[in-house]
């Protein structure tokens, strides 16, 4: 869990995102900006992942770390369906006999919602070395101010998923009639 370290607490980390940064390589590297009010935590993290791993570029390659910085703002704001807070937990050992620990997404929400989306993100990146020098590049902060402001920022349109039901790549003609509309009803549902 050392990649979380700078999302763990709510902190002043105005001076200290800014520091990190000067650790890292920003030759050719953009400052990706993500508003995540009302996205939901999994196409925010999904995006965010592909942007931090350089798979959005023409010059990716899996051994190489050329993804670009991400700021994301409004974490406290982001969507997730009514039962899911509930249900979504998180677990973690201390280490000691019988120190399995678990804890619902709404509880993290509370202690420090930037947690929710730094694990999300990390949990879509692959599971090797470069994942913690991908998550330093992740900079979140729980409302819209943020110490990135007088940096060019490029912003990161999130791609949400089609909820209205089935694209069939064609408009259906007017007088459409399926031949059995419980079906097709239920089919456009999904």
């Amino acid at each position: 869990m050392q990649a979380f370290r700078n999302h763990a607490m709510p902190r002043i980390v105005n001076l200290q995102s800014l520091q990190e940064l000067k650790k890292i390589k920003l030759d050719g590297l953009q400052i990706r900006f993500v508003d995540a009010k009302g996205v939901s935590l999994g196409s925010l993290a999904q995006q965010v992942s592909i942007v931090l791993q350089g798979k959005d570029k023409p010059t990716y390659y899996p051994t190489v770390d050329n993804g670009d910085v991400v700021v994301v703002v409004n974490a406290a704001h982001i969507y997730l369906p009514k039962e899911r807070w509930d249900t979504l937990t998180y677990w973690w050992h201390t280490g000691y006999p019988g120190g399995a620990r678990e804890i619902t997404a709404r509880e993290m929400w509370e202690k420090d919602p930037c947690q929710i989306i730094a694990r999300a993100v990390n949990g879509m990146l692959p599971k090797n070395v470069m994942r913690i020098n991908r998550m330093s590049k992740l900079k979140i902060f729980p409302e819209g101010d943020h110490p990135f402001t007088d940096l060019p920022l490029v912003p990161l349109p999130i791609k949400e998923r089609n909820k209205g039901g089935i694209n069939y790549g064609w408009s259906l003609p007017d007088a459409f009639q399926p031949a059995n509309p419980d079906r097709f009803n239920l089919r456009n549902k999904i």
